[in-house]
């Protein structure tokens, strides 16, 4: 989204909350695909199993990165494919305009892809002349729009069909009656023209085969196999990280991805291609480029907080699991990938911690990412590592920092404590209104703006640990005496060790 970054993370989502149409949109969206994601994984049985052998899968992959990447390079050229290598995002921009330029392109058809997102292709393709044409549906809609995907897999899901059709009645030059059926036909129409006048052919990568320099393709739209097969050249952008060792590995990801995504046993169309077109052949490119992408991947490499990052298959199960993603959306996280995995990767790939210090904030730190991802990445971990990282390099919160002073200050002393509580429940009744706290005053402006504080309880735990300690204590005396001598004993071993409550510095 043009100039998301010009605010922080707290005001783009602020905007995000009093969007209500694009909060019940994304919030119905989302809730669709994690139930179909929950059915499909309860049908599968034994879902914990494929979970961990698709992490181990990654886990090995990733550790031997180097030992894969140079194997599917020298199959991929062994294929005829011309395999290039880009360490930075504009070495991979250069790598795609000069194959452009060599082929005299004038028009560009592309499948789905977040890489090429990442890297701002199309403004690139569009500075030499070249149209670039998205093909995928959703991306598509946003590309109409001007906008940048809200969503991994679903790109368009913060809009429904009567602003699409707006958006196609643009585009046709007439008004499109907004009708799903309709809408679909007129950009199937639209695509099949720009698909036979392309010079080149653009795709992403879902995994890259090392054994057999391979590259598999994930869609349900058909349109990717129409981008591989139509033009005469194919340029594959892909990170990295996409590389696994065999097709029986691929095999658990065909069983992994689907599932997590949108819930399907299998996507419509998985295709596998090796190399460009061959003798025998009735169709696809005659010459094949794929273009390996680090871009920050590899800083992450030998990293124990971050390595597991490049596990990630980008089925966008962590977003339609966050509380925080399904009410802001996608453009409130402000870079490429959206939802906990963008929160994690964003940062770790810019290494610009000036620039993304909020982004890690956009999370309640609940797990749900981690329960939802396919191969088990600990994203609520990487979180936490991330506002350490901000508070270690300086750009941590000053009165936060005060804050947290305090606290640890009162939380070493029971008596500091419990003067603080006491304190706490003499002050709250300047603000507090029928048992609740609504002020939006100081600390209290961001929480209340959307829900109310409770106040604090008329009896502290540790005044009714005291009470029920005397309770405990009056109904041992109605025990048999060699019980309660048992029992006293007891109590008072754990009284010594600090165990009642009130040993220790609390």
């Amino acid at each position: 989204m043009t100039g998301a970054r010009a605010a922080t993370v707290k005001e783009r989502a602020e905007l995000a909350l009093n969007n209500e149409f694009l909060r019940k949109a994304v919030r119905f969206t989302t809730e669709r695909l994690r139930s179909g994601k929950k059915k499909a994984a309860e049908e599968h049985g034994n879902w914990e199993d494929w979970r961990e052998r698709g992490r181990q899968i990654r886990l090995h992959t990733i550790a031997h990165l180097d030992y894969y990447l140079n194997l599917f390079a020298d199959n991929a050229r062994a294929n005829g494919v011309h395999v290039h290598f880009a360490e930075t995002a504009a070495e991979a921009v250069k790598l795609t305009l000069a194959i452009a330029e060599r082929k005299s392109a004038r028009s560009v058809v592309k499948s789905k892809s977040m890489v090429t997102e990442e890297l701002h292709l199309n403004q690139a393709l569009e500075s030499i002349g070249v149209e670039a044409i998205e093909t995928d549906l959703g991306e598509y809609i946003i590309q109409l729009a001007g906008e940048t995907p809200s969503h991994i897999i679903i790109p368009a899901i913060h809009k429904n069909r009567y602003q699409v059709a707006e958006l196609l009645s643009k585009e046709a030059g007439e008004t499109l009656p907004p009708e799903t059926s309709v809408l679909a036909g007129f950009v199937r129409k639209k695509l099949r023209e720009k698909f036979l006048e392309a010079d080149i052919g653009m795709t992403g990568c879902n995994f890259a085969i090392a054994e057999t320099g391979s590259m598999v393709l994930f869609e349900n739209e058909g349109n990717a196999r129409m981008v591989s097969t139509v033009p005469k050249t194919q340029i594959t952008l892909m990170g990295m990280e996409r590389i696994i060792p065999s097709w029986a590995d691929l095999e658990v990801m065909a069983t992994l991805l689907p599932r997590s995504a949108t819930g399907q046993k299998l996507t419509v169309y998985m295709s596998g291609i090796t190399g460009p077109k061959r003798s025998a052949d009735a169709d696809g490119p005659e010459e094949m480029h794929i273009i390996i992408i680090d871009n920050g991947r590899s800083l992450q490499l030998g990293d124990p907080e971050f390595q597991e990052l490049l596990n990630c298959i980008r089925c966008g199960a962590c977003l339609n699991a966050c509380p925080v993603y399904r009410h802001i959306g996608g453009h409130s996280y402000g870079g490429t990938y959206s939802g906990p995995i963008g929160a994690v990767l964003t940062p770790a790939l810019k290494k610009n911690v000036a620039e993304w210090d909020d982004i890690a904030n956009a999370s309640s730190l609940c797990g749900a990412c981690y329960e939802a991802c396919p191969v088990k990445i600990p994203l609520h971990d990487m979180l936490v590592y991330l506002r350490r990282r901000k508070v270690e390099s300086g750009h941590g919160d000053k009165l936060e920092a005060a804050g947290m002073k305090g606290y640890a200050a009162v939380m070493k002393s029971s008596g500091r404590l419990k003067a603080a509580l006491k304190l706490g429940k003499v002050g709250q009744k300047l603000v507090v209104r029928g048992g609740e706290i609504r002020s939006k005053l100081g600390p209290l402006k961001g929480w209340n703006s959307y829900r109310v504080a409770p106040s604090l309880p008329s009896q502290t735990f540790r005044e009714r640990w005291d009470t029920l300690d005397q309770e405990i204590r009056e109904g041992l005396k109605e025990l048999d005496p060699a019980v309660r001598s048992r029992m006293e004993d007891m109590i008072k071993r754990r009284a010594e060790k600090g165990g009642s409550g009130h040993g220790g510095n609390g």
